[in-house]
């Protein structure tokens, strides 16, 4: 039987995919919409978890964080094929607070701080030699230095509304079950698959 929190149970499965699934099992696909309605999709790194929410890290002025600008409103796949599992997460979002996302800047390894620097994220460039150079920009700015985390660079939160449990079965007879947030309470339904 299901567990009745979908928190515990999302817990529970993420922590047998990350025993069993062999990479990134915390790899999530991320989808947001523009203000018209068109989607987009893009693979994320759950960083956080927990009642409030799934936090991923970017940059701000990326086109998944205009299109979280402009709706408020994000939906999340992890998709664990070794184990035959999938789980859906459609919620609001909303960003995380400087000091939650400064600690978990200061957890990066130092390439990846600098690159959060210098990479203009989903922006056009001549060629990978123009990355190259702002690396090399502020990997002298920062010298052996601590790097601060830039203003433009932060998490976001996407607090469940609906959770979806996906479980592989014989002959496409798939187990469903979603969880939807009604009020302060979760109720629970079976559907075909």
């Amino acid at each position: 039987m299901a567990a009745q929190d979908p928190i515990q149970r999302f817990h529970d499965w993420f922590e047998d995919a990350k025993e069993k699934e062999p990479t990134l099992p915390e790899a999530v696909a991320l989808a947001t919409a523009d203000s018209n309605g068109a989607p987009s999709v893009r693979m994320v790194l759950l960083k956080a978890f927990d009642d409030n929410g799934f936090v991923f890290y970017t940059n701000l002025e990326s086109r998944k964080a205009q299109e979280i600008t402009e709706t408020k409103r994000a939906a999340l796949l992890f998709h664990w094929k070794s184990l035959g599992r999938q789980i859906r997460i459609e919620g609001a979002v909303t960003q995380v607070d400087p000091a939650e996302a400064d600690a978990y800047f200061a957890t990066r390894d130092r390439g990846a701080q600098i690159g959060a620097w210098a990479s203009d994220q989903s922006r056009a460039m001549t060629s990978r030699f123009d990355l190259e150079k702002r690396v090399a920009t502020f990997t002298a700015k920062f010298g052996v230095g601590k790097v601060p985390r830039p203003e433009h660079w932060s998490g976001y939160r996407v607090a469940p509304e609906r959770l979806e449990f996906w479980s592989e079965a014989t002959f496409r007879l798939h187990e469903r079950e979603v969880y939807i947030r009604d009020g302060g309470e979760w109720r629970t339904e079976r559907l075909f698959p």
